[in-house]
């Protein structure tokens, strides 16, 4: 009998385990599914399934974090060089995390980088608070900005997406704001492609790296994932002159949801149209600071408040050894002499140019100029009667020469060279051959937005052959060019590299 108990004992046991197995993946099952999917170009919705159903963001959240910091940096709030000191409630913040200790002191680009890669939680926290002062005033700023976007179905509590009451967004709000993202901020778009960056104190991977490398012409943009959400991920691709943004919301895990975007992703590039007109979205009001969310003495954040208008103009100091300007009461007398006469000949009736002529040569002959306004020994003017004399040239000023001085015949000339600045960077690469100059150009601005990183100092030049218009990036070392090739092939896009000969 106490054997039987002991084995029934543990058959439950091992029940209760069985069951604990196999609820611990439903739990992402149960988050409940939405998908949205837009031509990126026109902002048309291609296909949508549950578009407005407020669900859990998770770290589609750090989406509008980064966008606020953007804008912040744009407007000269803050800049991305600025040292962030790290509070004891971002250092607080679980996983995924950087790892910031309480005081720990970081530049807000690398805070942006491993929030944008990483999905950090402690990096997305500081961010908020360097920004607004606190993590408070900074989800205020949010709402206000996902108002401007037209996000009217979002409402965020806190800055990295975490689950907390209230804390709720849409798959068409999300699709809305990475394709502000990736208009209103082309200069930064190409975070979301790297899959791993430096974030000051150690490298980071992509956490969206599987769907990057998976489907062709992937370039963004972030993953969320939360026991309440689920699987979430905004992406978005191009291929050829067509770009699709798609969302998913409550995948039951990375593979499936991965797989259910990719499918998305098919079927807009089959329902957009070859060619359309881009039209870009309205950049939203700017949702700045506001005086409720100033932070507190003390506060990680800074306000620098712009001003647009003059108040006062003074006057300038005059300059060490100046003489005051000299005031003549003559020259107040003949001011108002001419004052009178003016408005002798309008209360006359007679304004023509004449008629004032004869009005004011009596008041101008009848006052006398005083000689301080004649500097120059020339005819005295009413300009030039408030002008004062400079100081004389000190003897020790030696002037230069206008007649070369004579050299003996012996000296050689000097003969100067300029030594070669170009620092190796001799080397440059192709990135297609275009039929037209404009279409070369574009090709090149594109380019350069999506790999920033190593051809931010490269100069773009098209040059015309007879096969077309070459579009060319040069002035790079050997190194750069090698690199810069072996990242654009690795996202499909073309690329050779051009050597000094």
């Amino acid at each position: 009998m106490t054997r039987f108990k002991q084995l029934a004992r543990f058959g439950f046991i091992l029940a209760v385990i069985g069951c604990l197995v196999a609820l611990a993946p439903m739990r992402a099952q149960a988050a409940p599914y939405a998908a949205m999917v837009i031509d990126a170009r026109t902002g048309k919705v291609l296909h949508s399934r549950n578009a407005d159903t407020r669900l859990h963001p998770a770290s589609l959240t750090k989406m509008m974090t980064l966008y606020v910091a953007f804008e912040a940096i744009k407007h000269g709030e803050i800049s991305a060089d600025t040292v962030v000191t790290i509070s004891a409630k971002a250092a607080a913040e679980p996983p995924s995390k950087l790892g910031l200790r309480k005081g720990q002191k970081i530049k807000l680009r690398y805070l942006i980088r491993a929030a944008a890669v990483k999905s950090a939680n402690d990096a997305a926290t500081a961010i908020g608070e360097a920004i607004s002062g606190s993590e408070a005033a900074f989800a205020r700023r949010m709402n206000r900005t996902a108002k401007a976007l037209g996000m009217t179905r979002t409402h965020f509590k806190n800055a990295h997406g975490l689950t907390e009451s209230g804390h709720l967004s849409t798959a068409r709000d999300m699709t809305t704001l990475g394709r502000h993202i990736f208009y209103d901020h082309p200069d930064y778009y190409n975070l979301f492609s790297r899959r791993s960056t430096h974030a000051g104190v150690k490298a980071v991977n992509n956490t969206n790296r599987r769907f990057l490398n998976a489907y062709k012409g992937a370039d963004g943009i972030k993953t969320g994932y939360t026991n309440a959400a689920g699987f979430n991920l905004v992406a978005s691709a191009e291929r050829g002159q067509e770009r699709i943004i798609t969302t998913v919301f409550g995948g039951r895990s990375t593979a499936s949801r991965n797989a259910k975007v990719a499918e998305l992703m098919d079927l807009g590039f089959r329902r957009a149209p070859s060619h359309a007109a881009v039209r870009k979205p309205a950049l939203p009001a700017y949702a700045g600071n506001v005086g409720t969310d100033t932070p507190e003495p003390g506060a990680a954040g800074k306000i620098i408040r712009l001003v647009t208008a003059v108040k006062r103009s003074p006057r300038p100091a005059p300059r060490p050894g100046a003489q005051e300007p000299v005031v003549d009461t003559q020259l107040a007398s003949l001011t108002d002499s001419i004052k009178d006469a003016v408005v002798a000949v309008t209360e006359d009736g007679t304004t023509t140019p004449e008629a004032e002529a004869v009005a004011l040569a009596p008041a101008i002959e009848t006052t006398p100029v005083p000689p301080t306004a004649q500097p120059f020994g020339g005819e005295a003017t009413v300009a030039s009667a408030a002008m004062t004399s400079p100081p004389p040239r000190p003897a020790a000023i030696i002037l230069a020469s206008l007649e070369p001085a004579a050299q003996p015949a012996e000296a050689a000339p000097e003969i100067v060279t300029r030594m070669s600045t170009s620092g190796g960077r001799h080397y440059a690469i192709n990135v297609g051959v275009l039929g037209t100059r404009y279409h070369a150009e574009r090709r090149l601005l594109k380019t350069a937005l999506r790999e920033l990183d190593t051809l931010d100092e490269a100069l773009r030049k098209v040059v015309k052959r007879s096969d077309g218009w070459h579009a060319n990036f040069v002035s790079l070392t050997q190194e750069q060019a090698d690199l810069a090739c072996r990242r654009l092939n690795a996202r499909n896009t073309r690329c050779k590299v051009i050597g000094p000969s």
